[in-house]
């Protein structure tokens, strides 16, 4: 996963959830067919997609799918 689109896809082919690249700042409780089994299943995928850990204590504070996405991809 290198992009936002990769990302996007990730979370549409993965995780069924029906969201655009606009839908990533909002708050998770907003995102249609959210809930909190879809964030450990993401953490599971973005660890297999970036060959690294994700602290679940950050994930579990990130208010959007953007911010999760920062986490995942940061240096």
């Amino acid at each position: 996963m290198k992009t936002v689109e990769d990302y996007v896809d990730l979370l549409r082919d993965e995780l069924a959830l029906p969201v655009t690249a606009e839908d990533l700042g909002r708050p998770l409780d907003a995102v249609a067919a959210w809930d909190s089994v879809h964030l450990l299943t993401l953490c599971t995928l973005l660890e297999r997609e970036t060959g690294r850990p994700l602290s679940l204590a950050d994930v579990l504070e990130a208010p959007s799918l953007e911010a999760v996405y920062r986490l995942a991809v940061a240096p």
